[in-house]
């Protein structure tokens, strides 16, 4: 029953709780701030409500790329499970689901990233289309204000740019269309098929990762969605001066002459993913340390069923009931660590694993 289901995985249910808590919760505050207020009046003019849709989805892909390296840093889930003493057993059963985590976290970044990616389309569709308007509305007399000055708030600047050329040639559109087709290949690669019969498609289409951060730290430096300047909203405030930009003549006679200014949106992604890239850095350069050190194979076993058993031997082990290492056979890969549980017992001088031959690596 549901009760009982909640009395065993009550920590799990809390985990998952927060997780989807703080989604909505950033998504609906940053959702409701570029939809309502004051800064963006004047981007949501040309945008609508694409500009919200499309911020609130980044805020959201910043949180869950924050977490989707956590929980693959072994050893920092390893130090966890021994320093946690005040409720040990719980916090253990909840690090055993690590991948599930991970799987969930990359699943809602797939939903994400195709929200930020369909909102910036009716982006660039509505930036082309106010560019290239004649007839002195206000989407169109704001797309105009970069032939007076560098106040400018729509990045299109003339009539012959593409919604293509904008996507491929920007720093934003490139990073983005990269950044999508490493998650896209690293998500299909991911299944329960492919991670069991081609193993090794897996496992480096998995290192596309590190594109996918590198792409999510530049992302955003262009600055290419702006709002209005603190500074011009004391002088020209929107709700005040918003009518008159349609009307200006030769002779001002209002407060709202003076054309507002604009200000890029500050890149932020970086700030969400750098301690969780430089810990996993950390982690990864910890295992190259610790795959460094001697293991000795004492013993090997044929066992029917093309079932390989190997006993090995390392200085200053110990292992744990239930425990399983990761093997790597340089003569196979330099790169591919596969896991296989420990199939001795503790007391034993040696720990053993047992491997079937299913896939390429194992054959």
């Amino acid at each position: 029953s549901m009760g009982n289901w909640l009395v065993n995985h009550w920590f799990s249910a809390a985990v998952l709780a927060a997780w989807l808590g703080i989604n909505i919760f950033l998504f609906t505050y940053y959702f409701l701030l570029f939809d309502q207020d004051e800064r963006y009046l004047y981007t949501r003019a040309i945008l609508g409500s694409a500009l919200a849709w499309a911020r609130a989805s980044a805020k959201c892909l910043n949180f869950n790329s924050m977490l989707i390296l956590l929980p693959v840093c072994r050893n920092l889930l390893s130090f966890l499970r021994g320093t946690c003493s005040c409720c040990r057993r719980t916090l253990r059963k909840q690090l055993d689901h690590n991948l599930t985590f991970h799987k969930l976290v990359a699943y809602a970044l797939a939903l994400l990233t195709a929200v930020h990616t369909i909102a910036h389309l009716f982006n660039l569709e509505r930036y082309n289309h106010s560019q290239q308007a004649t007839d002195g509305s206000l989407p169109a007399v704001l797309s105009k204000m970069h032939l007076q000055s560098n106040k400018w708030l729509n990045p299109i600047h003339s009539n012959q740019t593409t919604v293509e050329y904008m996507a491929f040639t920007t720093i934003p559109g490139l990073t983005g269309v990269i950044i999508t087709l490493a998650l896209i290949l690293m998500v299909t690669s991911s299944t329960e098929f492919i991670r069991r019969n081609y193993y090794e498609v897996f496992w480096y289409m998995h290192h596309l990762f590190i594109i996918y951060f590198a792409g999510l730290f530049i992302h955003g430096i262009a600055g290419i969605v702006r709002g209005q300047t603190e500074e011009s909203m004391k002088e020209v405030h929107p709700y005040q001066c918003a009518q008159y930009l349609t009307q200006k003549g030769d002779n001002c006679s209002h407060n709202c002459c003076k054309e507002p200014e604009f200000g890029s949106i500050p890149a932020e992604s970086w700030k969400w993913v750098l301690a969780p890239v430089l810990l996993y850095i950390f982690e990864r350069i910890l295992r190259v340390w610790r795959a460094r050190q001697k293991v000795v194979v004492t013993k090997v076993v044929m066992h029917p069923a093309r079932v390989l058993e190997l006993q090995m031997h390392k200085k200053g082990f110990s292992m744990e009931v239930g425990q399983y290492i990761f093997v790597n056979c340089p003569a196979i890969s330099l790169l591919e660590w596969h896991p296989f549980t420990l199939t001795s017992a503790p007391e034993e001088d040696f720990f053993s694993i047992h491997i079937r031959a299913a896939g390429d690596w194992t054959e």
